[in-house]
């Protein structure tokens, strides 16, 4: 209508002529959807009447029966012009309910299988209702429902093995032009052949999709096309993803030393809900992880994202320490309206909206703000948080895991290799209370202690870094071995109670990494390294003896 009306008055005159069609027609319904354009359409900003203005004298007299379509929001463009809502009579559509989706959904289902060329189960019909209304939060029903009935009709489609009737069509008409085309040159043989494809070609168009080829949609499909949009696993598990579920702890044990406890309870959780046993609204499991520094407890948080989900860069982390102040609670959830920054997304729930099916990490939790841990209490308990746009995030799918090292500087440190004294688990659960509130920690589903580490704890740890040093030399076509008096000799020069496992990493930095370098850059040519002690109990690198027999070989 707007489009063209560069006149003064000739968007006026079209729109008066479309008021006096309908009224002389008398039984037109004039069906407008984003209603609430017709206010200030057609102004341009010269002082024209807008859309709304003309159309307010006809709808006063009855002269014309309108429909508007708009949402809640852009509604409010409306409520502005007091005339033309009171002319207006608003009528609230609100969600179906999934019952109702079903119904939609099989009242549409003809329409789609005659366009896809496939059958729906009434199984899926229900299927589509039930995953979209649980999996796809950012959208409405029937909408998200009706989207999944198209896409897996388009993927079930692709399986069909049959060709377009308009390609059909096309081919028939050229084949009967080339035809006609010989005959009237009186090229016979060349008017056979044409023949020939046009018989074939009218048997092709003749042939159609039987009901017994027609592709079958199921539950299954339905589930995995769910699966593909959101990246939650759904539906049965695979042999494969079973395996994985039934061998998670032991994974786990093999990287994370000296805490069973804690892997046995986040792999319980994590089994459960996968089973479909975990609670409605919220998280897939919620663990605070207490214990001093350097025992394993963001480790585990990571070793569980790459189990999970095959990458460490799938687990969202926070370091709570940047959000010491109050105001900090716009970076995650965005700056409420008026405030700088208000259009940009939080961090936290644009990150959990893009990525529902992930690990959030929040580590040093008790630096943070009180406020700020009053806002995950809704996310422990509901499994959902509101945005400062207003949009909901879903965290159900999320598996949340908060460390700190609050109560753990009260306990005397284990001084000694051994194991922590009893009674520690008491202490340090009575000094979290001076940290965090009882309804703070009441929404867990798990408050796990970490234990101070024993000697064959730290061992089994060198291995594993040792191993990491390894992964890496290997780049340069370069391996070590350490002896295992070696490796006593790391864990007694790396050994804090205060600091855990992570003085280790500098030690076998300055006494590994570092004599390798002088090492190899007096010796370039050798590969295969053994670190040892000397007679002053000294970590010295030199040549395995593996590698001096093939050098004599080569020499001989």
């Amino acid at each position: 209508m707007v489009q063209g009306t560069g006149i003064r008055g000739q968007f006026e005159e079209r729109m008066q002529q479309l008021i006096n069609e309908i009224k002389e027609a008398q039984d037109i319904i004039l069906f407008i959807d984003e209603v609430h354009e017709i206010v200030g359409a057609g102004t341009a900003g010269d002082g024209n009447m807008d859309a709304g203005n003309i159309l307010k004298p006809a709808l006063a007299r009855g002269d014309l029966q309108m429909v508007g379509a708009t949402t809640l929001n852009e509604y409010r463009t409306i409520e502005k012009d007091a005339a033309l809502e009171r002319r207006l009579q608003p009528l609230r559509v609100d969600e179906p309910t999934i019952e109702e989706t079903v119904s939609i959904l099989k009242g549409l289902q003809p329409r789609y299988e005659d366009y896809h060329h496939v059958k729906y189960t009434d199984e899926a019909i229900q299927a589509a209702a039930d995953l979209s209304n649980r999996y796809i939060q950012d959208r409405f029903l029937p909408d998200k429902a009706i989207d999944l009935l198209d896409e897996s009709g388009a993927k079930e489609n692709l399986t069909i093995q049959y060709v377009d009737p308009k390609t059909i069509d096309k081919k028939l008409e050229e084949a009967q032009k080339q035809k006609a085309q010989a005959s009237k040159e009186e090229d016979y043989e060349k008017a056979a052949y044409y023949r020939d494809q046009i018989n074939k070609l009218e048997k092709m168009k003749e042939k159609q999709v039987s009901d017994e080829k027609m592709p079958v949609i199921t539950e299954k499909t339905m589930e995995q096309i769910v699966e593909q949009q959101t990246g939650i696993p759904v539906g049965e598990l695979k042999e494969k993803e079973q395996n994985q579920l039934r061998n998670l702890g032991d994974d786990l044990k093999k990287h994370v030393i000296g805490q069973n406890e804690a892997i046995d309870k986040v792999s319980r959780a994590i089994r459960r809900n996968r089973v479909g046993l975990g609670k409605q609204n919220q998280p897939i499991g919620s663990f605070l992880f207490v214990g001093p520094t350097g025992v394993g407890k963001t480790e585990l948080a990571r070793r569980l994202s790459y189990e999970l989900f095959g990458s460490t860069d799938s687990m969202i982390r926070f370091d709570m320490s940047e959000y010491m102040e109050k105001h900090s609670i716009s970076k995650l959830i965005g700056s409420p309206p008026g405030y700088v920054g208000y259009e940009e997304a939080g961090q936290l729930t644009e990150k959990v909206r893009r990525n529902p099916y992930s690990l959030i990490l929040l580590d040093e939790v008790e630096k943070a703000h009180p406020d700020i841990l009053h806002m995950f209490l809704q996310i422990l308990d509901d499994g959902r948080l509101t945005d400062a746009q207003g949009r909901t995030v879903s965290f159900k799918d999320t598996l949340i895991i908060m460390t700190s090292n609050a109560g753990t500087g009260n306990v005397e440190a284990n001084v000694g290799f051994g194991p922590a004294r009893e009674g520690m688990t008491n202490s340090v659960m009575s000094h979290l209370k001076d940290f965090f509130n009882p309804e703070f920690l009441n929404r867990f589903d798990g408050i796990v202690e970490f234990k101070g580490l024993s000697k064959e704890n730290l061992l089994k740890i060198v291995s594993l870094m040792l191993d990491d040093v390894n992964n890496m030399l290997a780049r340069q076509n370069i391996h070590i071995d350490v002896t295992q008096d070696v490796k006593e000799k790391l864990v007694d020069l790396g050994y804090d109670p205060a600091m855990g496992a992570r003085p280790l990493r500098r030690t076998i930095q300055e006494q590994i990494e570092d004599n390798i370098a002088e090492y190899y850059l007096d010796h370039p040519g050798n590969s295969e390294l053994k670190a040892k002690l000397n007679d002053n109990g000294e970590i010295e690198i030199e040549a395995s003896e593996n590698a001096t027999v093939e050098n004599k070989q080569e020499n001989q």
